[in-house]
């Protein structure tokens, strides 16, 4: 086990969550003006290159000079472990530290935050490789709902937790179930609910019937700005199966692609999708986080909103905002 970070009460860290289109692009550049911030993306998916649109990353022209870290540092092709964001975003952590700015970890992937400001560690299991292959050639033979139906008998706490879709981490559980005979869902995580850093914990909240309006109207905009021929592109290239295009926006659109659905069924379910996943965002950050709230219903109350978010942080970690 990798040896456990240790509080550090005063290395600085700003931490804004909420769930997708909320708001969080703009307000994150706001807070990185007021504080020198460098923003640390915490989106599972931004991490992949060419998932621009589908992931609603940020665009150069908005970045508005601000550091941005962890955008575009794996191909679609590749996998990225809640482990290996930790890893990264507390190494991005202690540079900017050093550099003298202050970090800011932007995003709604709910337990890649969490494991980073808090004591959370993985135990490292070790794997069947030849079991692995057997079940990677199945899912590839179109048994994917087959296997997804083994882990609900076996495991069904962590096939509860896994969308049927997302064939590596199916894979992964029936591997663990495998080798130790025992429930993924019951590896050890040792997590506290102490803070690792000096942290200013801020979510953006907004109500329902409006965030999910603003989610509709985001879908449609990704569509118009070239969503489904992104997503073509990974499709053609021979992307399957891996967590990359398991995210809304692409799975959705891959099955348009394989003639399951028309465009506008997709879309539809797109949307669908997306707000269902902004409700398990709501969710897990009301639960697992101690978060300070900041309602952005009032769009004409917005400013007032983000100098209130500047003026919590300020007293919460005795800093200064640049004014």
């Amino acid at each position: 086990m990798k040896a456990v970070k240790q509080l550090n009460s005063n290395q600085k860290l700003l931490v804004l969550v909420g769930p997708t289109a909320v708001g969080k692009t703009k307000v994150s550049i706001e807070i990185a003006k007021a504080f020198n911030a460098e923003i640390i993306s915490g989106d599972s998916m931004q991490v992949y290159t060419g998932m621009d649109i589908g992931t609603a990353k940020i665009k150069p022209k908005e970045m508005e000079g601000i550091p941005h870290h962890l955008l575009d540092i794996r191909q679609p092709d590749e996998s990225f472990s809640v482990a290996e964001f930790q890893t990264a975003v507390r190494q991005k952590i202690d540079e900017i530290t050093e550099r003298g700015s202050i970090p800011l970890i932007v995003g709604g992937t709910g337990l890649y935050v969490q494991s980073v400001i808090y004591d959370y560690r993985f135990l490292e299991m070790e794997g069947d490789p030849a079991f692995r292959s057997e079940l990677e050639k199945r899912a590839v033979a179109g048994e994917s709902t087959e296997l997804y139906k083994e882990l609900q008998k076996v495991d069904a706490e962590s096939a509860a937790g896994i969308h049927p879709n997302n064939v590596k981490r199916v894979i992964r559980a029936l591997e663990i179930h495998h080798l130790t005979g025992k429930k993924m869902s019951d590896k050890p995580k040792a997590h506290n609910n102490e803070l690792l850093y000096d942290t200013a914990l801020i979510g953006l909240s907004m109500d329902r019937d409006k965030l999910y309006k603003r989610i509709n109207k985001r879908v449609d905009l990704m569509v118009e700005e070239g969503l489904v021929e992104e997503a073509r592109h990974f499709y053609e290239k021979g992307i399957r199966d891996v967590q990359s295009v398991q995210a809304i926006g692409y799975k959705e659109l891959y099955e348009y692609f394989s003639g399951n659905l028309s465009l506008d069924a997709a879309v539809d379910l797109l949307k669908k999708n997306t707000r269902r996943y902004a409700k398990r965002q709501f969710t897990w950050f009301r639960n697992k986080m101690d978060v300070t709230w900041f309602d952005m219903t009032n769009e004409g109350e917005h400013l007032n909103k983000i100098e209130e978010i500047i003026d919590f942080i300020a007293g919460k970690l005795q800093i200064k905002a640049n004014t």
